[in-house]
């Protein structure tokens, strides 16, 4: 891969920073990326919901553990109560309490020694608990959880400080409440009737088990939540690789370009990536040659024209300064044919190189339309018999068969370019000369063949009479008749219609030369099918 040639560092900031975007497109890469793990992340806030339907089911789940068991003592005799309710205490993992009528604590498994759970101090809990619970907070505040009150162990424990206790003991039915202990977990509590509503049983548990499996959960999220991020991360900073910093060489080779260092600078063309941004590459690194092609042409063709210009200029300049000086009539006169010689001169060379410098502009805005061959060189043929002036020649015309000779193309150029041709072999024929013109056609091209019967083109010169102002004529003819443009401006017209044109001998082996002009041919009839003559001789 061909290095891009450096620029100062201060134009090189400068250029970055008036084509740096306000988002590059690395941190968008990263931002798409990092939003779909939003849906993972919100696995923590499901886990809510997941809590309160465990909550929610341990609740229930309570209350039916109370019935039962105040059933079971109620059935029991009185003497089998107290160590019915200390076993029921001890495999249910519950506190059970029962109140009598008044309100007066009666029974407390805790006091008969099954001490099933403990109500944790929050101040003393290590840092790890301390960091959980306020992740508790953070989560139950952003997923709009609802906040229960804090349990407290009340010290004189009576039946007025548990409000579902009270409930039960009215009569309003079996009743449960939800509470956060004092370290934030779940505290239950169910409450039920006893004999006919002269006592109460209160069931509680503090179910801690809930919020580890809810902590647990949260973490294995956490950890792939932490693994996606790093993953995504990763795969971002490999795009931003792969895409932004091959894009961004490209831009910066881009603005160095406009910025007037076309040959200082080579586009990297990134071979070994077989991609789109590969493709762009190579693209840009062809335009950025085509350009500098073209600079470089632009450059040649105003030195060569300065240096055409000069000639006749300074001759003119010459003869006009004799004019003042001499008085001889004869030379006088001889003068005034110099410069008017040397006016048509300069303007069959500002004409010739007006339109030169205008082809490759006007073909790349005008629409290209379906051709005959056959008939625009007939129509030209039919003008090159007939003009008036000039030393007769014969012009020989072999037509292909109608409609076979079709191409894509601009009709005034391509004539312009039969035209040049035609103005070339009658410069180069002998008096009463002839010369031949035939349009044949192949699988995929059409081919235009002019002969001449001049002294040919040697073949040392035969790629260099296709060049700007670049002219072999014969000794004998007067300096500057022409302006070595015609069959330049033939090849730019051909380069604009994806064909190509080359001098060659005549194939008969006679004195001559041939120029054979190939074209791409199109595959459709034309709109006009009218027919001219299959061969013509002017």
């Amino acid at each position: 891969m061909a290095p891009d040639i450096d620029l100062p560092r201060s134009e090189r900031r400068g250029a970055e920073r008036e084509w740096t975007p306000r988002i590059s497109v690395t941190r968008r890469i990263l931002a798409v990326n990092i939003f779909a793990l939003v849906f993972l992340a919100a696995g923590f806030f499901y886990l809510d919901s997941y809590r309160a339907r465990l909550i929610d089911g341990r609740l229930i789940a309570t209350g039916r553990e109370a019935a039962l068991i105040a059933a079971a003592v109620e059935s029991a005799p009185l003497g089998e109560r107290v160590p019915l309710l200390t076993r029921e205490a001890g495999t249910s993992g519950l506190r059970l309490r029962v109140y009598d009528a008044a309100g007066r604590k009666i029974v407390d498994s805790f006091a008969l020694g099954k001490r099933t759970y403990v109500l944790a101090d929050p101040a003393r809990d290590p840092i790890n608990l301390r960091l959980a619970r306020v992740l508790d907070r953070l989560v139950e505040t952003i997923a709009f959880a609802a906040k229960p009150d804090y349990v407290r162990e009340p010290r004189n424990d009576k039946a007025s400080a548990w409000p579902e206790a009270q409930a039960a003991l009215a009569g309003t039915g079996a009743s449960g409440l939800y509470r956060f202990a004092p370290d934030r977990t779940p505290f239950l509590s169910a409450a039920r009737p006893m004999f006919g509503g002269k006592a109460v049983l209160l069931a509680t548990v503090n179910a801690q088990d809930i919020t580890e499996v809810v902590r647990a959960e949260r973490l294995r999220i956490f950890l792939v939540l932490a693994a996606a991020i790093v993953a995504s991360v990763l795969l971002s900073l490999f795009l931003a690789r792969t895409i932004v910093l091959p894009l961004r060489r490209l831009a910066l080779a881009a603005v160095r370009v406009r910025l007037g260092r076309a040959r200082e600078v080579i586009v990297p063309r990134l071979p070994e990536r077989r991609d789109e941004i590969g493709m762009l590459a190579r693209a840009i690194s062809d335009m950025s040659q085509a350009l500098r092609q073209r600079i470089d042409a632009t450059e040649s063709f105003a030195a060569d024209v300065s240096h055409e210009l000069k000639n006749p200029i300074a001759s003119l300049r010459s003869a006009l300064e004799g004019l003042t000086h001499i008085h001889d009539e004869g030379l006088r006169k001889r003068l005034l044919d110099i410069a008017q010689d040397d006016v048509r001169r300069l303007d069959r060379l500002v004409t010739d190189i007006a339109e030169a410098s205008r082809i490759d502009a006007q073909l790349s805005r005008t629409p290209f339309e379906l051709i005959d061959m056959g008939r625009l060189a007939g129509r030209v043929v039919r003008g090159q018999s007939t003009r008036d002036g000039e030393a007769p020649v014969r012009i020989v015309y072999a037509r292909p068969a109608r409609g076979s000779a079709l191409v894509m193309g601009d009709a005034q150029k391509l004539s312009r370019v039969l035209e040049n041709l035609l103005d070339n072999a009658r410069s180069f024929s002998p008096v009463d000369g002839r010369i031949r013109v035939a349009v044949e056609t192949g699988r995929s091209d059409v081919t235009i063949l002019v002969d001449d019967e001049g002294p040919g083109v040697p073949e040392h010169e035969r790629e260099a009479i296709f060049r700007r102002f670049h002219s072999v004529r014969p000794a004998q003819e007067d300096f500057g008749r022409h302006s070595g443009l015609g069959l330049a401006i033939v090849s730019t017209i051909l380069e604009g219609h994806n064909g190509h044109i080359r001098a060659e001998n005549r194939p008969d082996g006679a004195a001559g030369a041939r120029f054979r002009v190939t074209l791409p041919r199109a595959g459709s009839e034309p709109d006009d099918t009218s027919d001219d003559d299959a061969e013509t001789e002017g």
